[in-house]
């Protein structure tokens, strides 16, 4: 410990070293990851699930894009009930948190019929959590 000089006189008392949290390389990583970022409230949610449960069978080649941007949304929105911990005190939030995280991590099938049926699971996922964040208040309205 070390006396640190102060700006009152007649106060000196002993304090430790300031001690940065975090290294250069740690604030980096911070840094990147805050520039990765991206809201998990946009129109685009909305949209991504309304195009999987439209009439249209999307192809084989959409299927994959679809994949990728649905399971960022669910990400996203598991991410939000945890860290709110609105899964913690709701059950049914609860339950709907592990079935978007198992259902986000399962495989896409590869034949056509259960890949499209695979995405259009996740996108109901989609909307039951995000209407059940809804109505514990977690977002103050929808997307």
């Amino acid at each position: 410990m070390t006396a640190a000089t102060t700006l009152r006189p007649g106060w000196s008392h002993p304090v430790r070293a300031a001690v940065p949290p975090f290294t250069e390389a740690g604030l980096r990583k911070i840094l990147e990851k805050v520039q990765r970022w991206t809201p998990y409230v946009d129109g685009l949610l909305l949209d991504d699930v309304a195009a999987v449960l439209d009439d249209y069978t999307p192809t084989e080649h959409e299927i994959e894009e679809h994949t990728q941007r649905l399971r960022g949304h669910l990400l996203r929105l598991v991410h939000l009930a945890v860290v709110s911990r609105v899964a913690e005190t709701d059950q049914q939030t609860a339950v709907l948190v592990e079935r978007a995280r198992t259902i986000r991590s399962e495989e896409v099938p590869t034949d056509h019929r259960r890949a499209v049926g695979h995405i259009r699971r996740m996108a109901w996922m989609l909307d039951e959590l995000l209407e059940r964040l809804v109505a514990r208040q977690c977002l103050t309205e929808a997307p």
